[in-house]
């Protein structure tokens, strides 16, 4: 992917502050839409559900939803070919609350 002639290089800097206002880009997502239609499938399905996404340079695709239920009904509603997970969101690592507890008892 990264080799792909078409693939953007030019894009300009985002901040956190700008990626939390705006979602940010996936500079891959146009170039693995092209070169892999299946994958375009199914960020055109899930998008009918929710803002689809593709993860990194295209392993995955994911769409945040409104509530468990309704992530429930549309997974359900996935075709057969396709695989798919309810995946719950964090806003902390767990890996913090590991590392507060070795600072504070050491490894363990």
């Amino acid at each position: 992917m990264f080799k792909a002639p078409e693939l953007t290089r030019d894009s300009p800097v985002i901040t956190i502050v700008g990626f939390l206002q705006t979602g940010g880009r996936n500079d891959c997502e146009p170039v693995v839409r092209r070169r892999y239609p299946v994958v375009a499938d199914a960020l055109e399905w899930l998008g009918r559900h929710g803002p689809a996404r593709l993860t990194g340079t295209g392993s995955c695709v994911f769409a945040p939803m409104t509530d468990a239920t309704h992530a429930a009904a549309v997974l359900a509603d996935k075709p057969d070919e396709w695989r798919g997970w309810i995946a719950h969101g964090l806003n902390q690592s767990p890996l913090t609350a590991r590392l507060q507890f070795e600072r504070q008892f050491g490894p363990g």
